[in-house]
């Protein structure tokens, strides 16, 4: 009976404010989850400029091939990454890392803004010895946990754009619903890669607002307990020959 009424209250409440029936779901998780440690399913962008995204299914093992994901950023924050060797593939972590953008943990750690490796022209070309990406936390309609994007270099400008964009409409990321694509381009030296897109969708209802509040305070203390051998999962940090060589943000 426990079990068809909290089966009900899940299913009768469509979009993020399904997140409002706290009870129901702690009950939920508290048998499904009891002495499993989670992360959140990591999105993976494809090599050479493709247009589609890979995100994990809940029916198979093999992955889902979407073109877009819409939902909400929740969360977002640095996520720095220097290897002093050149790196070759695998899931080791960098020697150094940040998820700040100010603080680097490891070697050679320290101030990000002083640092050497984190400076345009210190890789090939322009690029930075130092990889900076952003980890977006972006969470669906109809899902309790936020899927984890990881934005290359090449795709921080937009980001950056589409942020201030926003907030001078007086929007928060947390409070609208925001649609991501993929488009394909190159770098100076004519490397194609896959640069993200943001496209605003439409503003949270309050209700949606205030069911999200426990979820973003999940994903922030989940972020805060971040190592740097996290930033090695999605397959660690290209190199300057991956196409992501960029200018400095303006």
């Amino acid at each position: 009976m426990m079990n068809n009424k909290k089966n009900m209250q899940t299913e009768n409440n469509e979009g993020f404010a399904v997140l409002a029936q706290q009870e129901a779901l702690s009950e939920i998780m508290a048998e499904d989850c009891q002495g499993l440690e989670f992360s959140f399913d990591r999105v993976k962008l494809p090599a050479g400029g493709g247009t589609t995204f890979e995100i994990p299914s809940a029916e198979s093992e093999e992955g889902e091939m979407v073109k877009a994901i819409t939902g909400v950023i929740v969360y977002h924050h640095p996520a720095y990454a220097y290897y002093r060797s050149k790196y070759a593939g695998g899931n080791n972590p960098p020697d150094c890392g940040s998820f700040d953008g100010r603080t680097g943990v490891g070697n050679p750690g320290g101030s990000c803004a002083d640092c050497p490796y984190n400076k345009f022209g210190s890789a090939e070309g322009q690029g930075k010895l130092c990889k900076n990406k952003r980890t977006l936390y972006l969470l669906r309609e109809g899902e309790m946990f936020p899927l984890m994007l990881s934005l290359p270099a090449g795709s921080l400008k937009p980001f950056t754009q589409y942020v201030k964009s926003q907030l001078s409409r007086g929007r928060k990321l947390s409070g609208v619903v925001t649609k991501i694509t993929l488009k394909k381009v190159a770098n100076a030296s004519g490397i194609a890669y896959s640069q993200a897109a943001f496209t605003f969708e439409r503003m949270l209802t309050a209700e949606e607002c205030a069911a999200l509040t426990g979820t973003a305070e999940m994903v922030k203390a989940y972020a805060a307990s971040l190592t740097t051998a996290s930033l090695a999962e999605d397959g660690g940090m290209p190199y300057a020959n991956a196409g992501e060589v960029i200018e400095p943000l303006r």
